[in-house]
């Protein structure tokens, strides 16, 4: 039998053997033991991401949002906060327009809703739980636009067809403008997206088209007459607001509190540096930035989340909304508003 020395020692080929074996085992225990605690490690990990909350916005416009929600995302404002707040998670979804949000959120695939009163208003009328958290914007202008050649009053409108994105402010100020005139019966109404006023306006498909506070000044521009605008009558400018499922709240109770301190700071701060907002806000939108700040007075843009103004103007456009059947049924603001001051 073969032995080796060993120190003073001598250690037989069997003896060996078994030494180098035990040392092999020992080894692979350790090995696997590391790769155990790395894996445990891995999956806890990507358990806590997976069970992290998770904030959903949708908001209706270009390729990123615009006013404080934009500016507050765009400047980390937004990411930086919410993850102090516990949500690891934070997406956006673009929308066309409300009536599109507002299916989103019925369907529980957003949790926060960024959009115009109008949409918002019909929703809550349908019963659907939501809860308003934020008056963003006051006073958004409504244009109405004629093609070129075309009719250059609205009296001249009398049997013509008009254009809108339905369901939108824009459309809210065509109806209220209409029934002020006394045109609502002797003028057709249609939908068509504000993507394709221009093109429809140039082919003379309609007469003229209701549009928003960025491609009116800009259809301007281009040579297209402006008929009327909705800073010419009380109550049929817009608001911009902020929405949440009621179901979400329920699971963040303390979300409305925390979201709106941190619009409030990004209102201040995109007040503070305006001219680096216009820049921000032309380049997310393809406006010119001349467009840009006529079509986005600073001073619409609200530091707090429900200026006594702006809920007057909400309150005028529901009741409207309502009147003209197009909001199912009534509701208080109070029930409404989350956190809203008793005035």
């Amino acid at each position: 039998m073969l032995s080796f020395a060993v120190g003073t020692g001598v250690v037989s080929q069997n003896q060996l053997t078994s030494k180098l074996s035990t040392l092999v085992v020992c080894f692979l225990l350790l090995l696997t033991t590391a790769c155990s605690q790395g894996s445990n490690s891995s999956v806890q990990a990507e358990n806590a991401k997976a069970t992290a909350p998770t904030l959903r916005i949708g908001y209706v416009g270009s390729s990123e949002p615009t006013g404080p929600l934009g500016w507050a995302k765009q400047k980390g404002i937004l990411e930086r906060e919410l993850q102090k707040a516990g949500f690891k998670n934070i997406t956006f979804a673009r929308f066309p327009n409300g009536p599109d949000l507002n299916e989103s959120l019925v369907a529980g695939q957003i949790d926060v809703g960024s959009l115009g009163d109008t949409p918002a208003i019909v929703l809550r009328a349908r019963g659907i739980n939501t809860k308003l958290l934020r008056i963003t914007q006051v006073n958004n202008t409504a244009w109405l636009v004629a093609k070129k050649n075309g009719p250059r009053s609205l009296t001249e409108l009398k049997d013509q067809k008009i254009a809108t994105q339905k369901g939108s402010y824009m459309h809210r100020y065509l109806l209220g403008l209409l029934d002020e005139a006394k045109l609502t019966k002797d003028v057709k109404v249609v939908h068509l997206m504000s993507t394709e006023a221009k093109s429809a306006l140039e082919r003379g498909d309609v007469a003229a088209y209701a549009t928003s506070s960025d491609l009116g000044p800009f259809l301007k521009s281009q040579g297209f007459p402006i008929i009327d605008s909705s800073a010419n009558h009380q109550g049929l400018s817009g608001t911009s607001l902020i929405i949440a499922t009621e179901n979400f709240l329920v699971k963040q109770p303390d979300f409305p509190q925390k979201f709106n301190t941190i619009l409030t700071a990004a209102a201040k701060d995109l007040k503070a540096n305006s001219e680096e907002y216009y820049r921000y806000h032309a380049q997310t939108t393809k406006y010119p930035l001349n467009i840009v700040k006529v079509s986005y007075p600073l001073q619409q843009v609200s530091e707090e989340p429900f200026p006594a103004d702006g809920v007057k103007l909400l309150e005028g456009t529901k009741k409207f909304l309502v009147s003209q059947h197009l909001a199912k049924s009534d509701f208080a603001f109070k029930d409404w508003a989350v956190n809203a001051p008793q005035r």
